[in-house]
């Protein structure tokens, strides 16, 4: 019996250790992001941040291009762009965008399955200040 609860006692003591070890690892690594001033930052500068597709029929699909400048003074890099469902594709550019250059994030709405007035809302998460900015695709699905 007191060779199962030292036993036990060890492994416990070995799980923890481990824990420590992993969240160590997961702050090192966080710590090793580049901090940019506010000044230095790079600023996205939408042309519009909402669009309005007007009405459409059910099941027909919408595509938009938001054009945006990089007005900062360092490279803009998107690390994510999301929507707030599958009916909605954000294909966000890949590569750096340099200070002062253009580029362009392509939304697909999907209209299948929906009905009435709809607000499509992208979330894009770069290295601004704030990290995330949201656009907008709005407008009515009618049968």
């Amino acid at each position: 019996m007191k060779k199962i609860f030292i036993s036990a006692f060890v492994m416990i003591v070995l799980a923890s250790c481990n824990q420590n070890q992993k969240a160590n690892s997961t702050i090192q690594s966080e710590t090793q992001t580049t901090e940019v001033s506010a000044e230095a930052a790079p600023v996205m500068k939408f042309d519009k941040d909402t669009y309005d597709f007007g009405k459409i029929v059910q099941g027909e699909k919408v595509s938009y291009n938001f054009t945006f400048v990089n007005t900062g003074k360092s490279p803009l890099i998107i690390k994510d762009a999301v929507a707030t469902c599958g009916c909605t594709i954000p294909e966000p550019p890949t590569d750096p965008i340099q200070p002062g250059q253009k580029s362009k994030i392509n939304v697909v709405f999907s209209s299948a399955g929906k009905m009435g007035l709809q607000d499509k809302v992208v979330t894009i998460t770069a290295n601004t200040i704030p990290s995330q900015t949201q656009i907008h695709l709005i407008g009515e699905v009618v049968k």
